[in-house]
């Protein structure tokens, strides 16, 4: 059984290979290349080099700012996007009475499109922030802010299915083994659930972080 899963293991990998080269692979590179030349649009691309680097680092006030506030961004939402998912994946493979439908719905905002969820959480924030006489871009925290969480709202869900594969593939006979023994759960967690499910920790912060170093090079770009 484990040479035939090995024999066909590139077959089925080939089609979610294939998916990540062209939705995050190519345009990453491309992003890169496109950092190092100057253009309107990416048909007109003039190769000038690292010009675009030293002109952001010369302009301190601005470029920094605008890396600094990325910076802090991608740490608070890459923190919180997995600690959450990380804690529904958690309740939702307890065995709770409407697992699935739960699943569904923690799931379904990554399927609405950027445009239109900033356009829903806008209306969401603004209608809360209007009772006080200020708006989103009243201030720059409220704009940090509604950004961290719209992107909570969209990218949990995703992840936390990630999660869920993960803490359902733990062999069984390991957490019974853990139970007879007396072990807490608290020592479950971290000495069975966390290690077993680095491999999906590792998928989710690559996949948050590479998306966010997208939003750097689109600084430079």
């Amino acid at each position: 059984m484990e040479n035939t899963v090995k024999r066909w293991f590139p077959v089925f990998a080939l089609p979610t290979l294939i998916a990540f080269m062209i939705a995050f692979l190519v345009p990453f590179c491309m992003g890169l290349y496109l950092s190092f030349c100057n253009f309107r649009t990416v048909t007109d691309a003039q190769f000038v080099g690292l010009a675009n680097y030293i002109r952001a680092f010369a302009d301190n006030n601005e470029f920094l700012s605008s890396l600094v506030f990325t910076v802090k961004f991608v740490v608070v939402s890459v923190i919180t996007i997995n600690v959450i998912a990380f804690l529904l994946a958690l309740m939702l493979t307890r065995g709770v009475t409407g697992t699935n439908i739960f699943r569904t719905v923690f799931f379904m905002p990554n399927l609405i499109g950027g445009i239109v969820l900033g356009y829903i959480w806008q209306l969401i924030i603004n209608g809360f922030l209007y009772r006080y006489g200020y708006s989103i871009t009243s201030n720059a925290t409220f704009g940090y802010w509604g950004l961290v969480i719209l992107t909570n709202w969209q990218m949990i869900g995703y992840m936390m299915i990630i999660y869920i594969a993960g803490i359902q593939n733990i062999p069984n006979d390991i957490m019974e083994a853990a139970k007879v023994d007396g072990a807490s759960p608290a020592r479950v967690l971290f000495n069975i659930t966390i290690p077993s499910v680095m491999p999906s920790i590792t998928i989710c912060l690559f996949l948050k972080i590479s998306y966010c170093l997208l939003e750097l090079i689109s600084l430079l770009s």
